[in-house]
């Protein structure tokens, strides 16, 4: 299985034109088979159509049982979007393994995605992904999906098979779903027939990227936040104006040269806590926006602060989502409480008596003669115990991605206290359902006592 890149000859690796060499028989599309035919003389040649890739598979393995050394060709690299994937099911289907006496090679060439970022600059020196839009055997559900991740991610994105003669909508969509995570004025290169005859490159941006000259022989690199476009090139930086002053400077204040940044694994936690330090206004869902990270991530950093601490004024503990029946038990005790339930960008504030809730058939119910609240246990991967010193206690619930689900608080009386007897119950549960206890929230049970 041969990749020979782009198409010319001279961005072919010495192995690819020496299995080439080596072939008896040479099966390709009818297209890849035109840009190597200068390499093909005195050799059986197998075209077949864009849509006979399994045939491609097929006749390459029937070729090779004969005793035939068999060349299956793709531009690009044949293990992106090529012909070495669906080759490998047809020949595990018909039973060959490695140790067969048919033997089988990969042959890496230059993809389409280096090939046209080499033509524009260097728009994937950083994280990038790359996406079909082709939905011929891909649901466009999954693509959608798919989109909305990388934009979501800040991923420099390259769009494979962004348009056909039928497919022609699917460029406008992507572009749409990509408008809702960038900036309009994104970065875009449009590049067809990369390094052949017809090459033809175009600069956009995102918000005009959908009217430009695109078919299927083209790719469409998107950038991230921080590409530019400067001299007719576009740029993605690497990183390193985050460390370093004016990108050839000094390193900046607390950053070392070949260490992780302070904002890297290592220092995440200690950086959220410096923030809310330094922004003791901030709820913890604000520092969450400011972050862009999941809720459960900045509960998790204040969460790891030191033991008999509390973090101005914050205290974060986790507990197992399995002591939530355990836990339903004990707040009971805590009187009328607020529940606030998030989705999207609506909010919803109710006031109930923990005594009302019951867990059946997985899932945590409360019928008020007002409205119904059902939460399904199963999205509860996570719980914590918050308290913030005068603006409120009671548990948070996130799901496996991290994200808010809903939260359970204490409500205070007309002189704005938690009552004596419902904090010493939520102490209670803290520090028997919780991880820690801390002496600050000691002195205030004691206060309330």
């Amino acid at each position: 299985m041969v990749g020979f890149g782009p198409g010319a000859t001279e961005h072919m690796t010495y192995r690819a034109r020496a299995a080439i060499a080596e072939a008896d028989v040479v099966i390709g599309y009818s297209t890849y088979i035109k840009l190597v035919q200068d390499l093909l003389v005195g050799k059986e040649i197998i075209r077949k159509g864009m849509t006979e890739e399994i045939d491609r598979c097929v006749e390459a393995y029937e070729q090779a049982c004969q005793g035939k050394t068999v060349a299956l060709i793709s531009s690009g690299d044949i293990g992106i979007y090529g012909m070495a994937g669906p080759t490998y099911e047809v020949l595990l289907q018909a039973g060959w393994t490695p140790e067969s006496e048919i033997r089988v090679e990969v042959i890496p060439g230059a993809s389409a995605l280096n090939a046209c970022a080499s033509l524009v600059g260097a728009p994937l020196t950083h994280d990038f992904c790359s996406i079909s839009l082709s939905d011929l055997l891909t649901p466009w559900p999954v693509i959608a999906q798919r989109l909305r991740a990388a934009g979501r991610g800040d991923f420099v994105i390259a769009l494979y098979n962004p348009k056909s003669g039928r497919r022609t909508q699917q460029i406008v969509e992507a572009q749409r779903l990509l408008l809702e995570y960038r900036d309009p004025g994104t970065p875009v290169a449009v590049v067809k027939s990369a390094y052949r005859r017809r090459q033809n490159i175009q600069l956009v941006t995102l918000k005009t990227m959908a009217d430009q000259d695109i078919g299927m022989l083209t790719t469409v690199l998107i950038g991230n936040s921080s590409t530019f476009m400067r001299a007719g090139l576009m740029v993605t930086p690497r990183g390193y104006t985050n460390k370093y002053e004016g990108l050839t400077g000094d390193t900046k204040p607390g950053e070392q040269a070949g260490r992780s940044l302070t904002l890297g694994l290592g220092g995440w936690h200690e950086f959220v806590q410096i923030h809310l330090q330094t922004h003791p206004d901030h709820s913890l869902r604000q520092v969450a926006d400011h972050f862009d990270a999941p809720l459960a991530q900045i509960l998790e950093a204040v969460a790891g602060t030191v033991e008999d601490n509390v973090l101005n004024g914050v205290l974060v503990r986790h507990f197992a989502s399995e002591e939530l029946e355990r836990l339903l038990q004990e707040m009971r005790q805590w009187g009328k409480l607020r529940a606030v339930v998030r989705h999207g960008g609506s909010v919803a504030e109710l006031l109930l008596h923990a005594r009302d809730f019951s867990l059946k058939s997985g899932r945590l119910n409360l019928i008020h003669e007002h409205f119904h609240l059902h939460v399904d246990v199963s999205s509860l991967a996570h719980g914590w115990f918050v308290w913030q010193e005068t603006r409120q206690a009671g548990i948070y619930f996130t799901d496996s991605h991290g994200d808010f689900v809903v939260s359970f608080l204490l409500t205070k009386n007309g002189e704005g206290q938690w009552s004596a007897e419902e904090w010493k119950s939520f102490y209670s549960a803290l520090t028997t359902i919780g991880t820690k206890t801390f002496k600050k929230m000691e002195t205030e049970e004691k206060a309330h006592e």
